[in-house]
């Protein structure tokens, strides 16, 4: 909830339901008047005067005595939106519909842009700042007239609630002083002439109440003349007419009162078609009985004793409230057991936007009973940039409970024991909105038994003693679709339920982004769920489709990323950069260039501000649509842009120099890491082959996700399809294979686009190797002659090795014995000239089996020998040797072409199919 200067509790609101003032009318040359000394004092700024704003006249500016020039019009009329918002953000497409409407010139975007920065240079850039696609003003609301004459509307109502018409009336009068001239009157736009509208009505209002006021205090006979003028101004206003009729009856001057209701009857009638009023009816029966009550002007009474206040705060539940069943139960029942016992305090925190306002509305009115003594409810606006401070909220909340202003203490300590001791003997429930911090709501608890405190934020409460703290996630898909068919209708989502489930994942299951969705197909029923979907389905413009009035999804992400520190707002941006479904806190130091113990703590202080979460120890993730925003941040506030780049690179680098140690440490000899791409970024190391596999495996989902993300940039290409080439072990995962070969599919296709010649090989080579792997032998064979072509041509040495081999194999499997030979032989000198003896072994092997095959056994001998000796010159190996499947060959008869070989050759022979 947006306030205008700290909290408000409901009886402070109150006051303040005149909603935004109008602006007013200003010279045809821009010029604005000299300081006004009626206008409300601004409180003093920081460094130089301070700056004043009017609105219920001319749109003027004041800094300290001297006038600003507030420019053109339409620059007026700019200023005045912004003025009227409160110090919320106004969208770009929110101001040209105020400026222009539904007719705005070709250059509006750009006319917006130009009178925001002139007012920008008049106020300063601390004033008038961008934000979110838009422009807000950070002033503060006491600058501005119309917030003066709220809070006089305010007081005066209070106090002629208490009996003092006196000065209810001054207050009035105070207030009606601060209009100048007719509202707006030159401001042109259609918001500016619904405002002017609205203000008008407002200031006849206050003025009516005014009056009724000197009728009550028997200064009839001097509102007879004000009343007469304003009558005829305002023909058709029946309260006016009341009020002219009720002064000129107790002035003695019974006939004229009659005569009023005559004409206003006429008048109705002719115009209108109608008869006056009730009460105006009701009014000339009286005044035809010469009613002695109604001659007699209201008594000033002394003030009574003021009864014990029971206040009634809490906002309006949500008539679709949603699922959370578990938490209701939970949270419900230590509510209801809060009576005789030490207090209850319960602390929801989540992401912004998950529904902890909404859960801890609902839980409050289901607990209402168990609180007969009142309810007190708060804003804290810990999200914002001005939480509510303590001791504002203590004052609130004192006089809620029915403390009278002189009796409210200075000091935070001395309300905060007040406070207590009021609440001593009550059962009363305190609900503590949005919290920024443990420091901001402890003052604000209650001390005693039987009274209990709710608390929302965006952070866990962990240093809240004694608190229950519930972590609130996201909806589950059941509940998601539930609360979108009760706000769309259940006959809608019916026709469509799978595109309605597309709907509710693209918006995370986060109830807002529901919300919001929802809200919007049920406001336009020309569109389909499907139409909806679809334009969720653009990821890059998907927080701005979630958004409706003043609800965004990405306003509310906006107010905790505003709240982070430099380090965290871009650990933030750059994690968010990462297409892996999570993130190891080692990669997640790679991408941030910094310590594993730094890293850790800047990602534990997202997770603290529901940013971020921790899915495993060790391991963080985003929501879906907080990573869109995370990105769309990196986009605007990233500076330099290459950080971005950079930061994805040395992700890449982690994940190539790692996997590079995983592969070697697997296969001892192996010269495939000396060919892969260089890299900057040192990967982790491994002492032990099974921590190295576990690690793989474990990162397989995100190091998949990163090989397909480098094919995006020319320059992350080749270290991608090395990437890819280094985890080959991934392609006989049957949990991963699929993905592997997906993600070679799209390298080949982006080096084939790029036109790099080295990529395209290296990747058409893992590509055949998976297709291998999954026995689809023709395929493999067509891939693995083109990675050898596109080698031979580029000069490739090791992937020519490795796709004639290859080839080699699949030759064997097929049958084709003499083209095994003549492929395996130049496997065998082509891993000899590159000094690979692991991969000459390997084709030696293989080779073997060609001959066995061939029947000839001597040659087959001679082959496997020298393979296994030169296996056995380079010690022992994780990895089983090929010796037993190819002596077993030997010493068997002959194996048939189909036959297929131990898993230890197919790892070593790169592309054969594990049996």
């Amino acid at each position: 909830m947006d306030r205008e200067d700290g909290p408000r509790v409901p009886a402070q609101r109150a006051a303040e339901t005149g909603g935004n003032a109008p602006e007013d009318p200003r010279d045809p040359e821009g010029q604005v008047s000299s300081a006004d000394p009626t206008r409300p004092e601004a409180p003093p700024g920081t460094g130089g005067a301070a700056l004043r704003f009017g609105v219920l006249g001319p749109v003027r500016a004041w800094r300290g005595d001297g006038a600003v020039p507030t420019g053109s019009p339409q620059q007026r009329a700019l200023l005045a939106a912004l003025l009227l918002r409160g110090g919320r953000t106004a969208t770009a497409a929110e101001l040209i519909d105020a400026l222009w409407g539904e007719d705005p010139p070709s250059q509006a975007l750009a006319a917006v842009r130009t009178y925001a920065s002139r007012l920008r240079k008049a106020l300063g850039p601390e004033v008038l700042v961008s934000e979110s696609g838009g422009y807000a003003l950070r002033a503060s609301a006491a600058a501005l007239d119309l917030t003066a004459a709220q809070e006089l509307a305010g007081e005066a109502e209070k106090l002629r609630a208490g009996g003092d018409r006196a000065a209810a009336r001054a207050r009035l009068a105070g207030a009606l002083d601060l209009w100048d001239g007719e509202v707006l009157a030159s401001v042109p736009g259609p918001y500016a002439e619904a405002q002017r509208t609205r203000l008008e009505e407002w200031r006849l209002t206050l003025l009516e109440t005014r009056l009724d006021i000197d009728l009550e205090v028997g200064a009839h006979a001097e509102a007879v003349s004000e009343l007469t003028a304003l009558t005829a101004a305002h023909p058709l206003r029946e309260r006016l007419r009341e009020l002219l009729m009720l002064a000129l009856y107790r002035s003695g001057r019974q006939a004229e009162a009659l005569a009023v209701y005559a004409d206003t009857r006429r008048l109705l009638a002719d115009e209108l078609g109608v008869d006056p009023n009730p009460e105006l009816s009701r009014l000339q029966q009286r005044i035809l009985r010469a009613d002695a009550e109604l001659a007699r002007p209201v008594e000033e009474a002394a003030p009574a004793a003021a009864p014990v206040a029971r206040p009634a705060q809490l906002p309006a539940t949500v008539p679709d409230f949603t699922g959370r069943a578990s938490f209701v139960r939970e949270l419900g029942a230590r509510l209801a057991t809060a009576e005789g016992h030490v207090m209850a305090v319960s602390a929801l925190a989540g992401i912004g936007g998950v529904g902890k306002t909404t859960l801890a509305v609902h839980l409050a009115h289901e607990a209402r009973p168990h609180f007969p003594d009142g309810q007190l409810y708060v804003d804290l606006q810990g999200a914002g940039s001005r939480a509510a401070a303590p001791e504002t909220v203590l004052g609130s909340f004192l006089r809620a409970l029915g403390t009278p202003d002189s009796a409210v203490p200075d000091s935070l300590d001395d309300r905060a024991a007040l406070y207590r001791s009021t609440l001593d003997g009550r059962r009363v429930l305190v609900l503590l909105d949005n919290a920024r911090d443990a420091a901001q709501i402890r003052p604000l608890l209650p001390g005693t038994a039987g009274c209990a405190a709710l608390v929302t934020s965006r952070i866990r409460m962990v240093d809240l003693a004694g608190a229950h703290l519930v972590d609130l996630d996201v909806m589950s898909p059941e509940e998601a679709l539930q609360l979108f068919t009760r706000i769309v209708g259940e006959e809608r989502v019916r026709a469509e339920r799978k595109a309605a489930l597309d709907v509710v994942a693209a918006c995370g299951f986060l109830p807002l982004a529901i919300r919001i969705a929802a809200s919007r197909l049920a406001a336009r029923r020309t569109w389909t769920v499907s139409v909806l979907a679809a334009k969720l389905a653009d990821e890059r413009r998907r927080l701005d489709e979630l958004q409706a009035g003043d609800l965004a999804v990405k306003a509310t992400f906006e107010l905790g990323y505003g709240q982070l520190e430099p380090a965290q707002a871009r650990a933030f941006r750059l994690l968010g950069l990462a297409d892996g479904p999570d993130i190891s806190l080692a990669a997640a130091a790679a991408v941030l260039d910094l310590p594993l113990r730094d890293t850790e703590d800047l990602l534990e202080a997202l997770v603290d501000t529901s940013l971020l979460e921790s899915a495993a120890p060790g391991r963080y993730r985003y929501h879906d649509l907080v990573r869109l925003y995370a990105r769309a941040c990196a986009e605007r506030d990233e500076q330099p842009p290459s950080e971005r780049e950079a930061a994805l690179s040395r992700l890449l680098d982690f994940y190539l120099s790692t996997a590079a140690r995983v592969y070697a440490i697997e296969r001892p000899g192996d010269r495939l890491v000396d060919h892969l791409e260089p890299t900057d970024y040192d990967g982790l190391a491994f002492t032990d082959r099974h921590e190295a596999q576990d690690w793989l495996y474990a990162e397989a989902n995100c190091l998949l996700a990163t090989v397909r993300q480098s094919a995006a940039s020319p320059g992350t290409l080749r270290r991608g399809v090395d990437l890819l080439w280094a985890s080959l072990d991934l392609a006989e995962s049957g949990a991963n294979s699929r993905e592997y070969e997906a993600v070679a599919t799209a390298l080949r296709e982006a080096a084939g686009r790029a036109g790099d010649v080295r990529a395209k090989g290296r990747a058409a080579l893992t590509l055949a190797y998976v297709q291998h792997v999954t026995g689809r032998f023709d395929e493999a064979d067509g891939e693995a002659h083109e990675a050898m072509d596109l080698a031979s041509s580029t000069g490739d040495a090791l992937p020519l090795c490795w796709a004639a081999n290859a080839l080699g194999i699949m030759a064997l499997y097929q049958g084709r014995t003499e083209d095994g030979e003549r492929f395996l032989t130049r496997a065998t000198a082509a891993f000899r000239a590159c000094d690979d003896e692991a991969g000459e072994a390997s084709a030696l092997c293989n080779l073997s089996r060609i001959h066995l095959a061939m029947g000839q056994t001597d040659v087959a001998v001679e082959l496997a020998q020298r393979g296994t000796g030169m296996y056995d010159t380079m010690g022992p190996t994780p990895h089983p040797r090929p010796v037993t499947g190819v002596r077993t060959g030997l010493r068997g008869r002959r194996p048939g072409p189909g036959r297929p070989c131990p898993r230890a050759c197919c790892r070593r022979r790169r592309g054969c199919r594990p049996g």
